[in-house]
């Protein structure tokens, strides 16, 4: 039985609804956002209400819709803040969070918040940022979560397992958004040695 099978069959366990805070995080182009649209799809087949809200920031694919690299998608709420989720939730039994690495602190409190009153929170996003410092809430909400998933992308170098977003070109700004034009997935050894090389 998988992880989503036992979730949803012990969703309403004797009648009573058991909320859990699950996170998937990883650097860039590791399929976060794929894992986070396969558990929701699964959610939306058990026939349970779903919710789903990204950044507002994030338009790189589209103004509304969640969009994995892959242009796999699903239906979203853009939000500005943290709080308008509490608002925007009503009855549902799981709520999803794409790109919490841009979302203001308030979301720790509030997923804690929605997982206690028996609400399944999946949230995705990206543990650390171009210089491998943890990045936003992500930390906190992988503290408090019941299940955190790190997934992997690969190496655009030599091909190993990657977990570190190097940012191609001169930017220093914490936030870019972007895609394969703006930053490469490495492994520690190939991003220790772009990063020696740019200092040369």
């Amino acid at each position: 039985m998988t992880l989503d099978d036992q979730i949803t069959e012990g969703y309403h366990q004797q009648g009573v609804r058991t909320g859990v805070l699950e996170v998937i995080c990883g650097s860039m182009f590791s399929g976060k956002t794929e894992e986070l649209m396969r558990r929701i799809k699964r959610a939306l087949i058990a026939r349970l209400k779903v919710v789903v809200f990204k950044p507002v920031t994030d338009t790189r694919y589209h103004a509304t819709n969640v969009v994995s690299h892959d242009k796999n998608s699903i239906p979203s709420i853009p939000i500005s803040n943290s709080a308008q989720m509490l608002d925007l939730i009503k009855d549902a039994d799981v709520v999803g969070i794409d790109e919490a690495q841009f979302i203001d602190d308030g979301i720790i409190d509030v997923c804690q918040k929605l997982s206690d009153n028996g609400i399944r929170v999946i949230v995705s996003g990206l543990d650390m940022d171009f210089m491998r410092r943890p990045f936003g809430p992500m930390p906190a909400l992988m503290s408090i979560a019941d299940r955190v998933t790190k997934v992997h992308a690969v190496c655009m170098d030599c091909g190993a397992p990657a977990n570190f977003s190097y940012r191609l070109g001169d930017d220093d700004r914490v936030v870019v958004l972007g895609a394969m034009k703006e930053y490469a997935c490495l492994c520690r050894s190939c991003y220790l040695a772009r990063i020696k090389k740019t200092a040369e």
